[in-house]
């Protein structure tokens, strides 16, 4: 009986294996294995050469060539269709706290996951619809992930993760304030110019233009009273755009000021700690550790530093550089 069992579960672990070593190439960031960094530039590769054949396709001169440009996009395509699936497939390592489904569904509802499938799907079915094809740009957001691992995209991230409440009240204070300004230049404008100020979206647009302090001039008032509003809701316009402005560069400030407070220094107890199984810090996140008296000043994974952001959570064979408050071990 053990041989007969012996041989499904030595298949088993065999492809437990594989799937784990596919999850580890797969992987941005992973700069101390090789093959997942030839992987990383395989992937930069094909997500330029997909952009660059999308923009050659807009050019009379390249149609001779289409038939190229469309080969490399369907190449192109294939690859990224791969990718996806292999994500989908070694979810459950990314996820581990999930079950195997969950954490397939986890990936697919994720911001890659969604944006993976944004990229693939008009290529194969929606070719035919500009609006749907428009969606492979989002392709290019995609680079974004190759920068998560530096510190100074993670210093970004970090900033606007920890003011999104107050960047959020921001963004509901301007719509208002676009809506309302819309709805008083159609009231005071739309006699006067039923063309121009034809219903409120109209309006909006006016608006928008004029809040953000763009002005393009296309549509602008002509009563005394739509050019008075228009005075008030100019001067209203720098200071919406300067409240959004003012909340990330206060963030920034409060980062960097974290940052020096925390830089080691002589009277201070700071060590360098390795991650291993036996760790009591494995899994921990940044503020679990930041309770017991814990402040990570930097991270080194593999051959990449960084200074982790609120988001961050302690794995497997990280060295870790921390500051020890007094009296915590």
């Amino acid at each position: 009986m053990q041989n007969k069992h012996a041989l499904p579960e030595k298949i088993a672990g065999y492809l437990r294996k594989k799937k784990r070593r596919i999850f580890d190439i797969i992987q941005i960031g992973n700069t101390s294995d090789r093959a997942s960094r030839a992987f990383d530039f395989i992937l930069v590769a094909a997500i330029l050469l997909n952009i660059a054949a999308m923009f050659c396709d807009t050019f009379t001169a390249m149609r001779p060539y289409r038939t190229i440009l469309r080969s490399v996009e369907f190449a192109t395509a294939v690859f990224f269709a791969a990718e996806y699936l292999l994500r989908i497939w070694t979810a459950c390592y990314l996820f581990p706290e999930s079950a195997p489904r969950r954490a397939a569904l986890r990936f697919i509802f994720s911001f890659d996951g969604i944006i993976e499938l944004c990229t693939i799907l008009p290529f194969f079915y929606l070719s035919g619809f500009v609006a749907f094809r428009m969606l492979r740009v989002v392709r290019i957001f995609h680079l974004f992930r190759i920068n998560t691992y530096y510190d100074s995209f993670n210093v970004i991230k970090s900033v606007l993760y920890e003011k999104r409440n107050q960047l959020a009240s921001s963004i509901f204070i301007i719509l208002i304030l676009m809506l309302a300004s819309s709805l008083f230049m159609y009231s005071a404008e739309h006699d006067a110019q039923p063309a121009v100020f034809e219903n409120a979206f109209s309006g909006i647009w006016w608006s928008m233009s004029t809040l953000l302090t763009i002005g393009y001039g296309d549509i602008y008032p002509i009563t005394p009273i739509g050019r008075l509003m228009a005075f008030f809701i100019s001067f209203l316009g720098v200071g919406v755009v300067a409240i959004p402005t003012g909340i990330i560069s206060a963030g920034f400030v409060e980062h960097y000021s974290l940052v020096m407070k925390n830089t080691p220094s002589p009277d201070r107890y700071y060590e360098s700690v390795q991650v291993d199984t036996d760790s009591n810090w494995l899994k921990k996140s940044y503020a679990e550790l930041e309770k017991e008296g814990i402040v990570v000043l930097s991270v080194t994974r593999g051959d990449t530093e960084f200074t982790p952001d609120p988001s961050y959570r302690v794995a497997m064979k990280d060295l870790l550089t921390v500051y020890i408050r007094p009296g915590k071990q």
